[in-house]
């Protein structure tokens, strides 16, 4: 207890920027931080976060771990490095949202098991990276239920950040009591023209990206602008004229670029949740993307967006809409759609549930 008010430690994967499994926690923390003090544990923190965490009065704890990787495969090796870990103080209420924490929380916020991403990231994969995870992967597969098992023996409260997420670890017999959306900032995340440009069509490359697909669309005349520095694009794609591809970017030049796209294509592997759809329909821009996982639960088809389930007819539709378009009026109903992802609201369900928990005294 700190001041007269609850302490809350969100335990953490490694800290490398504030996007993917920390923006929950970092948005939940700015919403609702005159009401808890918030403490972030990570086994390592890249000096930028820490101090865009402590510039907002958060106290982080970094265990100063060392790793061999980075991105994706850090967070990987941060899971196989696994730590027990006890809670800091038993006044205090501790939500895990680590990958490689196994640790008594009050609150497991769980993101998707890692086996499950990397089963259905297979095809993308290098034919290298597919042919160790071959050899791997009963001993992946072992550990991580293994691991799942124990995050759910240790949590009182297991929530999921979807429909779809929960419905994986309810596959390994693993219960989940509650889903909780992960929030958005709507404030930052809007349009920033009522007259976009709807020159190209916006696509993320990431881990999960399913990059085979853009090459048949560029071969039907459509361009495109990538973003994103995670992944490596295929140099098939990076020497084609009708693909610019532009990296690491700021979030001030991604909302424009969201903002001015005549659609946003999100084509994945996996995706348990998805922020990219949710931060292009803030910015009022529809999304192109399959009708399953988390993002069949975020967008809505024909009204903000429009679902495939299969290649053929993502190619098909995608060629359809560069070529006529769609009613102008869609591009509200993004806007309405991602405020019910707003941190405000995420934030209230987040209060509600922690004011819930057994000895909290707020």
């Amino acid at each position: 207890m700190s001041n007269g008010r609850c302490t809350v430690y969100f335990l953490l994967d490694p800290l490398e920027s504030l996007h993917g499994p920390l923006m929950p926690a970092y948005l939940v923390a700015k919403e609702l931080k005159n009401r808890f003090d918030f403490v972030f544990v990570s086994q390592m923190a890249d000096d930028r976060v820490s101090s865009e965490l402590v510039s907002h009065g958060f106290r982080l704890i970094n265990l100063g771990r060392h790793f061999f990787f980075t991105g994706s495969l850090r967070t990987l090796e941060a899971w196989l490095r696994r730590s027990d870990m006890k809670p800091p103080n038993a006044a205090s209420l501790v939500v895990n949202c680590s990958q490689c924490f196994l640790a008594d929380a009050h609150i497991y916020y769980a993101q998707g098991p890692i086996v499950k991403a990397l089963d259905d990231m297979r095809e993308e994969m290098s034919q290298t990276y597919r042919s160790i995870y071959w050899l791997m992967r009963r001993f992946f597969f072992r550990r991580d239920k293994s691991f799942v098992k124990g995050l759910r023996e240790k949590s009182m409260v297991f929530v999921a950040n979807s429909n779809f997420c929960a419905r994986m670890y309810e596959s390994w017999d693993c219960r989940v009591d509650k889903v909780i959306y992960p929030p958005l900032d709507c404030a930052s995340f809007k349009p920033t023209t009522r007259d976009p440009s709807a020159n190209y069509v916006l696509v993320y490359a990431g881990k999960e990206t399913k990059f085979s697909i853009l090459k048949e669309l560029t071969a039907l005349g459509l361009k495109f602008k990538v973003f994103g520095s995670k992944s490596p694009v295929p140099k098939r794609l990076l020497k084609d004229s009708k693909v610019e591809f532009l990296g690491k970017i700021t979030d001030e030049e991604l909302v424009r670029l969201y903002s001015n796209a005549l659609f946003t294509l999100s084509v994945f592997t996996h995706e348990p949740f998805g922020y990219i759809p949710v931060e292009s329909m803030a910015c009022g821009t529809p999304v192109l993307t399959y009708g399953k996982q988390g993002p069949g639960e975020s967008v809505l088809d024909k009204e903000t967006g429009w679902f495939a389930y299969d290649d053929p007819q993502l190619v098909s539709l995608a060629a359809r809409l560069w070529k006529d378009g769609y009613p102008i009026h869609m591009r509200d109903n993004c806007r309405k759609r991602a405020l019910e992802f707003d941190a405000g609201k995420i934030a209230k369900d987040w209060q509600g549930l922690l004011e819930k928990l057994p000895g909290l005294e707020v």
